[in-house]
C-alpha cells in the first residue's frame, strides 16, 4: 500500500517575480562589470566600463541644475532618474544594496503587492535623486540603489508604524531600523568620507514611507472615505 506523500514546501519562500527582475537587473550589470575589471570578459576596454556606465546613465546634479536653468529636460538625462539605481561602485556596494533589496522587497511586494512595491522602489530612487540635486550642490554623482532601497525601509516602517498604532504600542519603534541605518552612517563619517549620498537615502526613506498612505493595503480606501464624507 503506497504511503501518501507529504506536500513539498520549500525550505525557502519564493520571491515575487518584481523582486525576482530588480535582482536579476543589478546583479546582472554588476557580474558584467566585476567579470569585465578581473579580464575574464570584454578585453582591455572593460575595465573602464564602469566609469563609462557611471558617465552615461548615472545621476548628476550638475546636469539636472542646468536642466532646470536652461528649462530643457532631454530625455536621456531624464532617463537617469530611473538607471542610476543600476549601478554600483563596487562589487560590495552592489552586494549590500541586493542583500537589502531582496529581503525588504519581497515583504513591501507580498504585503502591498507587487505594483505598488515596484512603484515604491523607482519612485523613491525619483525622489532621492531629486533632493540629492536641488539641496546640494555636489558634483559627485550619484549611483546605487540605495535610495530605491531606502524607500523599501520606508515601507517596512510605516507597516510597522501603523500596527503599532493598532495595538496602542509606542509608535517611534517603527523608525529603529532608519535610525540604526543613520546612525552607522554617522559613526563611518567619523572614519572615512561617505560623501552626501546619505540624503537621497534619507528623502529615499521619506518618499516610500509618504507613498504608503497610498501604497499600503486599506490606505487608498480610508483617503476616498474621507473625500465622501466632505
Amino acid at each position: 500500500m503506497a504511503h501518501d506523500e507529504p506536500p513539498f514546501e520549500p525550505p525557502v519562500n519564493p520571491l515575487p517575480p518584481v523582486v525576482v527582475v530588480l535582482f536579476l537587473i543589478i546583479a546582472g550589470v554588476e557580474a558584467a562589470l566585476t567579470l569585465g575589471e578581473a579580464g575574464l570578459i570584454g578585453g582591455p576596454q572593460a575595465v573602464g566600463w564602469r566609469l563609462g556606465l557611471v558617465r552615461d546613465w548615472g545621476f548628476s546634479g550638475d546636469i539636472f541644475d542646468a536642466m532646470v536653468s536652461q528649462g530643457r529636460w532631454p530625455l536621456e538625462h531624464l532617463a537617469r532618474l530611473l538607471t542610476y539605481p543600476f549601478i554600483h561602485l563596487t562589487f560590495t556596494h552592489a552586494l549590500i544594496a541586493i542583500v537589502l533589496m531582496l529581503a525588504l522587497g519581497k515583504m513591501c511586494a507580498e504585503v502591498m503587492g507587487q505594483f505598488a512595491m515596484l512603484a515604491l522602489f523607482v519612485l523613491s530612487g525619483i525622489g532621492g535623486a531629486l533632493a540629492y540635486a536641488l539641496l546640494l550642490d555636489d558634483p559627485v554623482w550619484l549611483v546605487g540603489a540605495y535610495p530605491a532601497v531606502y524607500g523599501l525601509i520606508g515601507g517596512y516602517s510605516f507597516l510597522l508604524w501603523r500596527r503599532l498604532a493598532g495595538t496602542g504600542s509606542q509608535q517611534f519603534r517603527a523608525f529603529s531600523l532608519i535610525g540604526v541605518l543613520m546612525g552607522l552612517q554617522l559613526v563611518w563619517s567619523l572614519f572615512a568620507d561617505v560623501g552626501n549620498g546619505w540624503v537621497a537615502e534619507l528623502a529615499g526613506f521619506v518618499t516610500g514611507f509618504a507613498l504608503c498612505f497610498i501604497a499600503a493595503p486599506g490606505e487608498w480606501a480610508k483617503i476616498l472615505t474621507r473625500l465622501r464624507q466632505r
